[in-house]
Parts: structure tokens; C-alpha cells; sequence
């Protein structure tokens, strides 16, 4: 019961920090210098009496207040309007965005993975040694580093041998399916790096200090005065409770990946969320921007709720503390 009552209490909390999100994201659009029908290059500026009439199709008119809740009374039937720009529902849009971004953040959230825990382990593992050093220095180095300076430093380097830019090539007339998976993987490859890249030092400086902390411990202590090989220690006894911060930060990181993919998606031109965002953002286009921001909102809502059951399953402590309240 205790258990359940703790999810519960989540749940509401989560439900309530995403009715926050959709609220100031709504008020924020639209205090923004601008307006969807001033962006549209079609409508001529003196044609006063079509901008008005385009107002009143978007809803524009009304008071703020009757939008806001007219766009609440939309998004409990799960609808998340028309874009004003090419005039579609915003979930096709999104949806057709949302499957180009995924193998991005997936792909990339792979490599900042593979690198931060695998530097993070031999940080901590030959602490105050040149391995230490060298790692915390290219983690730090790499993190502080901006997406889109990154993307641009490998475009240079690898022009010529990687597509740089688009999800496919445009030359490529009738491909086999096996010929178009390897045509979008090769497009992938440098955004994906590049995420990855930007992402993986937060995750080796936790590792690491997870690790050195994990090392120290009486159990772990134990298990090597009992003559256990170093290797056997680390992986066995030291390994999996080192994990639990950094299951936790990757958790609340992946939200944070998504919002950062929009420069990098700007950068190689790939059609994802991010560049959904951008283009939504030019244009003010309210629908898009609020929709895709939403999408961010549940993602890091999402993936916290997972991060903390991930926790409970790792350590064994937590499920005991949960069941006692």
C-alpha cells in the first residue's frame, strides 16, 4: 500500500507540473514580440481587412483568456489544434517529426552512454592516476562545449566522407529498403555523434564520483580482503550501485537531449522536433510550438517516473523505504 500510495503521488504530481508547463508555455507564445498572421510573407501588408479575417479563423480575436481555455478544452480531448502555417493537425506534424528525432536522441543517448559510464568506471577506478586526469578533463572540456559549435567542427572534418545535412539523399533514385536504411543511417551518423559528444562528460563525472565513493565502502572492502580479483570486485560488488546516480541523471537528461537536438537538427537540416520547433517559432506558430512543447514536458515527466522506478529496481533500499511509508 505504501508503494502505491508513493506512485500516486507522482502520478498527481506529474499531471499537476504538466497542466504548469502547457499554462506558462501559453501565456509565454503569445507575449512574444509578434504574430502568426504578421510572419505569413503571402498576406500583403496593407490588406488590413484579410489579416482580420485570418484573426478570426486562428481564433487570434478572442481575449487570451478565452483561448486558454478554449486550447484546454482542445487538449483534454487529446487535440492539439490545426498549424497555421501548412494548416494540418498538429499531431500529424509532430508524429511525422517526433519518428525523425527518436533514432537521433536514441542513437546519440547510446554514445553518451557507452562513453560516460566507460570513462566513468576507469576514472574512478585508477583515481588521482593520468587516467583520472585525462578523463575528468575531456568530460569537462566536452560538456561545456555548445552543440551547435560541435556540429559545425565535425561537418568541417568530415565533409566529403559523411552526408552532411537532410535525412536522405535526393540522387537516390529507387532504392531497395536494405540501400534506404543505410542512406538514413549515414545521414544519422554525424547528428547523432555530435549529441552524443555534448552529452557524455555529465555522465563520466557522476560515474566517477559515484565510483569513488562505491569503492570506499565497507562491502566492497570486504569483498577484496576476502582475496577477490579487482576486477571481480568492480564488476560484482561496486558496478551496479555506482549505476544508480547516473541511471538517475540519464533519466532526467533525456528531456534535456530532445530540447538539445533542436540546434543540432538545425545545423545538419534534419527534419526532427527541433527543426519543427525552429521553423514553428519563425513563423509564431502557436499550435506547433505549443504541441511540441508539450511533447518535451511529458518526455522529462516521463522518463523521471521511469529513472525512479529504475532506481527502486537497482537498489533494493529504496523499495524497502517506499513499502515503510
Amino acid at each position: 500500500m505504501g508503494a502505491l500510495r508513493t506512485i500516486g503521488r507522482r502520478l498527481v504530481g506529474a499531471v499537476l507540473l504538466i497542466w504548469l508547463a502547457v499554462t506558462f508555455d501559453f501565456f509565454l507564445f503569445r507575449l512574444a514580440p509578434g504574430n502568426p498572421v504578421d510572419q505569413m510573407s503571402r498576406i500583403p501588408q496593407g490588406s488590413a481587412e484579410l489579416q482580420a479575417q485570418l484573426n478570426r479563423e486562428f481564433g487570434l480575436d478572442q481575449p487570451m483568456l478565452v483561448q486558454y481555455l478554449r486550447y484546454l478544452e482542445q487538449l483534454s480531448q487529446g487535440n492539439l489544434g490545426v498549424s497555421f502555417v501548412n494548416r494540418r493537425p498538429v499531431r500529424e506534424n509532430l508524429v511525422d517529426a517526433l519518428l525523425n528525432t527518436l533514432p537521433l536522441v536514441g542513437l546519440g543517448l547510446l554514445v553518451a552512454i557507452a562513453l560516460g559510464i566507460g570513462l566513468g568506471v576507469l576514472a574512478g577506478a585508477y583515481r588521482g592516476r593520468s587516467v583520472d586526469h585525462g578523463a575528468v578533463t575531456l568530460a569537462t572540456f566536452m560538456y561545456s562545449l555548445p552543440p551547435q559549435w560541435v556540429g559545425m567542427v565535425l561537418l568541417f572534418l568530415f565533409s566529403g566522407l559523411l552526408p552532411t545535412g537532410g535525412m536522405t539523399d535526393q540522387f537516390l533514385i529507387d532504392p531497395t529498403p536494405a540501400q534506404k536504411l543505410l542512406d538514413v543511417g549515414r545521414h544519422l551518423l554525424l547528428p547523432a555523434l555530435t549529441l552524443g559528444l555534448v552529452m557524455f562528460g555529465q555522465y563520466t563525472l557522476i560515474m566517477r564520483s559515484s565510483m569513488v565513493e562505491t569503492l570506499s565502502d565497507d562491502y566492497v572492502l570486504t569483498a577484496r580482503a576476502k582475496g577477490f580479483r579487482p576486477r571481480y570486485v568492480l564488476r560484482r560488488h561496486a558496478l551496479r550501485n555506482a549505476l544508480l546516480p547516473t541511471v538517475t541523471l540519464i533519466g532526467l537528461s533525456v528531456g534535456a537531449m530532445v530540447g538539445g537536438a533542436i540546434l543540432i537538427e538545425v545545423v545538419f537540416s534534419w527534419p526532427g522536433v527541433g527543426r519543427t520547433i525552429y521553423d514553428s517559432i519563425v513563423a509564431r506558430d502557436y499550435p506547433m510550438m505549443q504541441g511540441a512543447f508539450l511533447v518535451f514536458t511529458v518526455s522529462v515527466v516521463l522518463f523521471n517516473l521511469l529513472a525512479d522506478a529504475t532506481y527502486s529496481l537497482l537498489d533494493p533500499r529504496v523499495r524497502r523505504a517506499g513499502a515503510g511509508r
